[in-house]
């Protein structure tokens, strides 16, 4: 049972470790397989379940629908608006649509999925739409590097998180995104915390891995939760890697071997574009 947990500005405390959902709902013969992992997931302390309506055109949503039915208020809920619909009205429009497919009353924390053309505040406006009706209760970014956030928090102190890309072999936002938001109590959530795989054939990895008795996709997993303010939300269809990932929240990497990852997987020199999958 996973119990580290990230703390949001608004005060309460959520999984460090949760449950992805990107490529789920793609494929109706493993729509029984993702349910039984979100599940299991939620068994194990991932309480945290981020998902889209962008992911499979809403069917991810209808996925943690099934997995989350009867089981609502054990779960902190996530979702993003697609910058398209992010006007005021549109938020809106697209938050309804997402709960009905969720068949839930209420998100959690509902995210701007990325930078569009539509003006912050209209999408904040919007945001606080859905926040007096009770069908938001708190909002965040995605994908949104240190202008967009000084620009953001400079219309509303209300962001909740930014949720990135990271993992070793993206290590950019360390530069300068991690430090600001860390200076600002506000959390990051990384998405593609193993790379979707790439890194499991790292060596290096491999050899960290055998010296704790676990495997490079844990390692990959405790890298991430290293650090405090950091929420990872792997996605996995398959039972035994939701297990292998939340046994993940458990190791400790040594000094020795964050030096070794250090040396595989180098840190940022300077200031990087932010990586976007």
């Amino acid at each position: 049972m996973t119990t580290a947990r990230v703390t949001l500005p608004s005060g309460e405390a959520v999984p460090a470790l949760g449950l992805g959902t990107w490529h789920m709902g793609e494929s109706r013969a493993a729509r029984d397989d993702e349910v039984a992992a979100l599940r299991l997931g939620l068994d194990l302390g991932m309480t945290l379940i981020d998902t889209a309506e962008m992911y499979a055109d809403g069917r991810a949503e209808q996925v943690v629908g099934e997995a989350v039915r009867g089981r609502r208020d054990e779960v902190f809920l996530v979702s993003k608006v697609l910058p398209r619909n992010a006007s005021a009205a549109g938020t809106v429009r697209a938050c309804e649509a997402s709960l009905r497919r969720l068949g839930t009353d209420h998100l959690d924390l509902y995210l701007l999925h990325w930078r569009g053309r539509v003006p912050f505040q209209d999408t904040l406006d919007g945001f606080a739409a859905l926040v007096r009706s009770g069908k938001i209760r708190h909002w965040g970014v995605s994908n949104l590097d240190v202008a967009d956030m000084g620009e953001l928090t400079a219309l509303s102190d209300g962001c909740q998180t930014d949720q990135v890309l990271y993992n070793l072999s993206r290590r950019g936002p360390e530069h300068d995104l991690l430090p600001w938001l860390a200076e600002r109590s506000i959390p990051v959530m990384a998405y593609s915390p193993v790379e979707q795989g790439r890194l499991l054939s790292s060596p290096v990895l491999a050899e960290v891995a055998r010296r704790h008795g676990a495997t490079p996709a844990q390692i990959a997993l405790a890298w991430v939760l290293r650090l405090p303010g950091v929420n990872a939300i792997p996605k996995s269809s398959s039972l035994a890697h939701v297990r292998e990932n939340a046994a993940a929240a458990d190791i400790r990497l040594t000094e020795a071997d964050l030096a070794d990852l250090n040396a595989a997987f180098p840190p940022p020199e300077g200031p990087e574009p932010l990586d976007v999958l």
